[in-house]
């Protein structure tokens, strides 16, 4: 009798155990990226490739992270521009993460990339022609083109969820002193 209680509490205990590895390898998480073109870029060289931000460029990052403080951000990515990288600076102080840098390619969105962000919430940083292409790479499909080169307001905000993708494109406008 008790050997008998004793092989179907572990029986029990196997299924109970079986039944929790698979919700947890059919749990489905939520992916959320944020996608902004840095802000606005000093013009004053016309042959500079690699400008910096002007004080109002400086003032809309502060405040992008003012946006981003509660967004619970895991990870940030920039390109390895002066625009981009003083764009997220802000933001990546405040939350106390470090900027991780990514090439500007049609292998943005590869596979490792998808595995490292999965389940998280993460920002990405870029460029007028960059970030309208990263957005079509993570929707697998070519809805975005460039941006207006004045345009350093829109926000892309993409949600995956149970192999769904959503896409919202917002503006966020402060008042510039």
């Amino acid at each position: 009798m008790k050997a008998s209680i004793n092989i179907i509490s572990i029986l029990f205990l196997i299924l109970s155990l079986q039944v929790l590895s698979a919700q947890n390898i059919t749990k489905e998480t939520t992916t959320t990226y944020y996608l902004i073109r840095h802000a606005e870029k000093d013009r004053t060289d016309k042959t500079n490739k690699d400008s910096h931000l002007t004080s109002e460029g400086k003032l809309r990052a502060k405040l992008w992270a003012t946006y981003f403080k509660d967004k619970k951000l895991n990870v940030i990515y920039s390109t390895n521009y002066n625009r981009t990288k003083e764009t997220a600076a802000p933001t990546a102080n405040a939350l106390n993460l470090k900027v991780q840098y990514y090439t500007p390619n049609n292998d943005m969105y590869s596979e490792s990339f998808k595995q490292d962000t999965r389940g998280k919430t993460v920002l990405i940083v870029g460029h007028s022609n960059t970030t309208p292409h990263f957005t079509n790479l993570i929707l697998e499909k070519d809805m975005f083109k460039n941006m207006a080169d004045d345009d350093n307001s829109s926000l892309y905000i993409i949600t995956i969820k149970e192999g769904k993708k959503q896409v919202l494109v917002k503006t966020v406008e402060y008042p510039i002193y």
